[in-house]
């Protein structure tokens, strides 16, 4: 375990160490901890998939509501902890400790009040979340016990990510994987040894991110991170700005990406189980080789942020370029070998052939489209970092919101089941372009500082 460094320590390896290794040391724990996360709700996926196309589905009807906990715990995370490492950056301790007080109890509270509020319209929320006659028994078994879980599952990802935004990533990644290979061991012990079907499934969750919870919580105080005190919440508007401006991006992801997964369930409902049960099974891979591109991205970003809060410019630039670059040519590599295996993949989670005919079709167009997302995610995650709230928040919104969510609605009643596997491809084509525009507007101003910042020196 490495030994902890003072918070001067930080400071001067973030904003004098060579980028390229400096970075490949603060990504390499978040790409473990992102793959060993989706390779766990893979594992739900597959684990279920031995009880029925059904109860497969249904592990897609409620991944919404997972979407929606964690936005809010990305929200509260990202926003406090974007400005966190702006704030250590240019030295304000007091301010990074009202933060990390204030986004760590607030993810708390927007949790317990999923739970409530879900807990309380159960039936209703799981036919609106997409469910068939079929799949709705085993929709409310799994979500019921999710919902439990919930304040605690958004405080985790604050923690998480207040740790990794710090430069603390080996700490986070502890916890983070610690639960994933918990969940893993749970999944067919509750499933089938003890015969609980999916209810065992969602119990393994809820367990093995309490244990996370739990691990990330020590983590704080063992790598010497700002404490979170009750007594440093702030609920000041200069805080709360901080933290809505640098979690809205965020929120606008992960809240779309729920409401994008619903309006597909609903959209691939005419075409029955099958085709539901299809598109969970490729949205569950599709992470899974996102996940790595993220968790390089997440090394990326407490370099970038403070960097920027130290007003150096040409590091937060040269930073943005390496990880679009090596980004980049890793997605050439898993794209190619993903339209290959495509059918093989998802035959792993279901055997049935009629998924696997629909799900290899739709792998397939969305690996020729994942060479985009170095470039995507890159720039949003700059974005949100360096405080271009706007920028960033359309960025989020882009690719699941702006462009899905319109092309899921438009393209099956043009193309039929074909128009469901091809929009996310779609909305990737049209994200990329959005990107691009505002990338030259952004940088542009990056360079204006730049410029600034060099004739004060």
């Amino acid at each position: 375990m490495p030994h902890p460094m003072t918070q001067d320590e930080k400071y001067k390896m973030m904003t004098e160490a060579p980028i390229p290794p400096l970075i490949g040391k603060l990504a390499v724990p978040t790409i473990v901890s992102m793959l060993i996360t989706s390779i766990y709700n893979m594992a739900d996926t597959f684990f279920v998939g031995r009880i029925g196309t059904s109860a497969t589905a249904a592990v897609g009807v409620v991944f919404p509501v997972m979407a929606v906990i964690q936005a809010l715990g990305f929200f509260c995370g990202h926003g406090s902890g974007n400005s966190i490492s702006r704030h250590l950056g240019s030295k304000d301790t007091k301010s990074a400790q009202q933060l990390a007080a204030t986004g760590f109890f607030g993810a708390l509270i927007l949790g317990l009040a999923v739970m409530v509020l879900g807990l309380i319209f159960l039936n209703p929320l799981a036919i609106l979340l997409g469910s068939t006659e079929t799949i709705l028994p085993y929709t409310r078994d799994y979500l019921r016990i999710i919902l439990i879980g919930a304040p605690y599952m958004t405080a985790q990802l604050v923690l998480n990510n207040q740790l990794r935004f710090q430069g603390n990533a080996f700490y986070a990644m502890i916890g983070i994987t610690t639960g994933g290979i918990l969940n893993m061991a749970l999944d067919p012990l509750f499933i089938f040894g003890l015969q609980m079907g999916i209810s065992g499934a969602a119990l393994a969750t809820v367990i093995s991110q309490f244990i996370s919870f739990l691990l990330l919580l020590y983590g704080i105080k063992a790598s010497k991170c700002i404490p979170i005190r009750l007594r440093n919440v702030s609920l000041s508007s200069e805080r709360l700005g901080e933290i809505a401006g640098g979690g809205l991006p965020s929120l606008f992801r992960q809240g779309l990406a729920s409401v994008a997964t619903m309006v597909l369930n609903i959209a691939a409902n005419p075409y029955g189980d099958a085709a539901i049960a299809a598109m969970s099974v490729v949205s569950r891979i599709t992470m899974f080789a996102n996940s790595a591109l993220i968790g390089f991205g997440q090394g990326f970003q407490p370099v970038c942020g403070f960097n920027y809060g130290a007003k150096k410019y040409r590091r937060v630039q040269e930073a943005f370029w390496f990880c679009v670059k090596v980004s980049t040519g890793a997605l050439i590599l898993i794209a190619i070998a993903g339209a290959f295996c495509s059918g093989g993949l998802v035959g792993i989670f279901r055997k049935d052939p009629e998924v696997i005919e629909i799900g290899t079709l739709a792998l397939r167009f969305q690996c020729l489209t994942l060479i985009l997302n170095g470039w995507i995610i890159m720039n949003n995650m700059m974005m949100q970092t360096i405080g271009k709230t706007t920028y960033a928040s359309v960025l989020a919104a882009s690719r699941q919101g702006l462009f899905f969510i319109p092309a899921i609605l438009i393209l099956p009643r043009l193309f039929g089941l074909l128009g469901i596997q091809v929009a996310q491809a779609a909305a990737d084509v049209c994200t990329m372009v959005v990107t691009t525009i505002i990338y030259r507007i952004v940088q542009k101003e990056l360079n204006q500082e730049t410029k600034k910042q060099e004739m004060e020196n």
